[in-house]
């Protein structure tokens, strides 16, 4: 009776709709996945806080009436500290809604009661929507409805949005409201005297409400298992203290990194015979079809041994890293990451949530940009769009062990090596951390100067992760994503380096050419021409590096497949490579400009093309300076690699 119409959710116009509707909750309360039951539209839905940063509107139709539905950014408060605030207080006092569906999660109904009393003392019709009831049924915690309702003076109603759960009742309370067979009404004796509107006194209001909610929580609420509570407060003094917060981070971090390296060895070697098998069957078909050389080389030697690496070497690390920190960011650890580093990006002049925006940023900094819309500030929200790029992305993971394996640890993968590289690898990452506070307090205190916000940071209830369902979804919005268009970019870039690499003048290749043109600012940090011609046409996608440089050392313009890391480490050292030859590239492969999608999301996240600019020249400059030989020594002594000199190239 109450089932959403589909051939009216056609209609686009919302014009002609009979009530209006908004949604309005804190955020991560499943409030996007209400909407999305009740109109029937597929939006995205995720657990990030102030994900929702847009309206988004849909109808529906329930009996013979016609809904327009507006969910509303999720947000704290309605005092317009931030984007979120400013857009629900707006639409809450001056939509003219009909009915506004409050959506709180059952498990931490006290803190969201606040929030839900605020939005009562500017509008009169609501419905309260209990969400995750089953999570809080499980958690042991009873809440009294009936109660509730007479304390509000509006309806309430206990949803599950994921199993679709109390959906029809809360369709049915919402066309009662509107339609007025059920009576709103507001209780003088809770709001007597607030008035949320006066910024004022909006302090004392808010701090009156919070006793309004507190008391009606415990007249409503019954906690059976208060033990819950209480573990989570144990894990909250382990996993956010001073102390122990940050080593635990990075050992985490180290066991992700461990597996990564030790589970990504096997299958890299599975794939890269595999594709060498190909190779040799392809080598027969040409030949059979009787195809010219050119046809042959380009085809086979350039863009099929390009895409057979950039598969090989890239796919199983994304497909181990991915899915396991995605487990981890469902466990509800993230939001307290950003906790453990709020106080050193706060003295940086930066904001605590850009820590939320660098995570992201380890799979794919254009993702870490596009991140950066959680933060209030715009200041400090392009601070961290223009620092993202520091934080490795997976294009450039594949490329840092390799090398890290071949001149640290050694080609064989042992136990004592894949520690090794692990230890490195969260060596890397705090000198990146470190890199991006040092520049975004630089940033802070030049060219961005202005007074630093606060913020609100929710530490979300520890939930056990649905690993069938984030593996899938890693793989499918992360993993395969990114692979399809490291691969779109690297099937034209291996044509363009073979071709590169074969057209000859005066017997020189063009390729040899471009190089030895580089060569000398090469030298001068650390590296040389090929290298940095690597990094150059490496633009489209960071995979592609090693790929170029390998294409770029075969003299004879013919693309020679290495399948282990044996023969690339002869090859590089065959070409002069050596420890301080690897730690500059790690450092330019680390440090060095965005890629083009990044690129790209910064011009349309900040709508100006200066600012991609800066974060280019931003990240050139310290290139330079981080990659120069003598630096690298003072590095490589940090991470004990005490007692190799700069060795230039023979």
């Amino acid at each position: 009776m109450f089932s959403t119409d589909k051939s009216f959710l056609k209609n686009k116009d919302v014009s002609d709709c009979d009530y209006k509707i908004s949604l309005a909750g804190n955020p991560n309360v499943g409030k996007s996945t209400i909407f999305n039951e009740l109109t029937g539209l597929r939006q995205h839905t995720g657990n990030w806080t102030g994900k929702t940063v847009e309206f988004a509107r849909g109808c529906c139709k329930i009996k013979d009436a016609r809904f327009c539905i507006t969910d509303l950014p999720g947000c704290y408060s309605l005092l317009s500290f931030s984007v979120e605030e400013a857009v629900t207080r707006e639409c809450l006092i001056q939509n003219q809604n009909d009915c506004v569906v409050i959506v709180v999660d059952c498990g931490v109904i006290e803190r969201n009661l606040s929030f839900a009393l605020q939005v009562l003392s500017v509008t009169k019709n609501a419905v309260l929507c209990l969400n995750l009831c089953d999570e809080a049924e499980k958690n042991g915690i009873k809440i009294d409805c009936d109660e509730l309702s007479l304390n509000l003076g509006i309806p309430v109603v206990k949803t599950c949005a994921t199993d679709k759960k109390g959906l029809d009742e809360l369709k049915k309370a919402i066309y009662n409201v509107c339609s007025g067979k059920t009576k709103c009404f507001r209780v003088e004796r809770n709001f007597e005297g607030v008035d949320i509107l006066s910024e004022k006194n909006y302090k004392q209001n808010i701090e009156k409400l919070s006793q309004i909610g507190n008391k009606i929580s415990s007249d409503c609420v019954k906690y059976e298992k208060s033990e819950l509570n209480a573990c989570t407060r144990k894990l909250d003094k382990i996993l956010t203290s001073k102390t122990t917060g940050i080593p635990i981070m990075l050992a985490m971090l180290g066991i992700l990194f461990w597996i990564t390296v030790v589970g990504a060895n096997y299958p890299s070697e599975w794939l890269s015979n595999l594709f060498g098998f190909i190779k040799e069957k392809l080598y027969i078909l040409f030949d059979f079809l009787h195809a010219p050389d050119v046809v042959t080389g380009l085809l086979i030697d350039g863009v099929y041994t390009t895409l057979s690496w950039v598969v090989s070497v890239m796919l199983p690390p994304m497909a181990i890293f991915f899915p396991l920190f995605s487990l981890v960011e469902d466990l509800g650890y993230l939001p307290r990451i950003a906790f453990n580093l709020d106080r050193y990006f706060s003295k940086c002049g930066a904001h605590g949530k850009q820590s939320l925006a660098m995570a992201m940023g380890l799979g794919c900094n254009a993702c870490g940009v596009t991140g950066c819309r959680i933060i209030e500030s715009p200041k400090e929200r392009l601070i961290a769009i223009l620092t993202n790029n520091f934080m490795p992305c997976n294009g450039r993971f594949p490329t840092i062990i390799a090398l890290l394996l071949m001149f640290f640890a050694g080609t064989a993968f042992t136990l004592s090596s894949s520690l090794e590289v692990a230890a490195l690898l969260i060596g890397i990452i705090v000198f990146c951390v470190f890199i991006t506070l040092v520049i975004s307090k630089v940033l802070s205190v030049t060219i961005l100067k202005g007074e630093q916000s606060g913020f609100v940071l929710e530490l979300p209830p520890y939930r056990k992760p649905q690993i069938l369902k984030t593996i899938v979804r890693s793989l499918l919005d992360r993993t395969l994503f990114v692979l399809g268009r490291a691969v779109a970019v690297a099937a034209p870039a291996g044509a363009i380096i073979w071709i590169l690499a074969n057209v000859h003048i005066s017997d020189v290749s063009l390729l040899k050419y471009c190089t030895d043109f580089l060569d000398p600012f090469g030298r001068f940090i650390g590296v040389d021409g090929v290298i940095i011609m690597a990094f150059i046409l490496g633009f489209p996608a960071n995979e592609t590096v090693i790929p170029i440089i390998i294409m770029s050392y075969m003299a004879s313009g013919t693309l020679v497949d290495y399948s282990s890391y044996d023969q690339l480490f002869q090859l590089l050292s065959m070409n002069g490579w050596t420890i301080t030859t690897a730690v500059c590239t790690i450092i330019l492969c680390i440090l060095h400009y965005p890629c083009s999608t990044t690129c790209l999301t910064i011009k349309k996240e900040t709508g100006s093309l200066n600012k991609t600019e800066v974060e280019a020249g931003d990240e050139i400059t310290v290139d330079v300076y981080a990659a120069d030989a003598k630096n690298v020594n003072a590095l490589g002594a940090l991470f004990g690699l005490s007692g190799d000199k700069y060795t230039p190239f023979l």
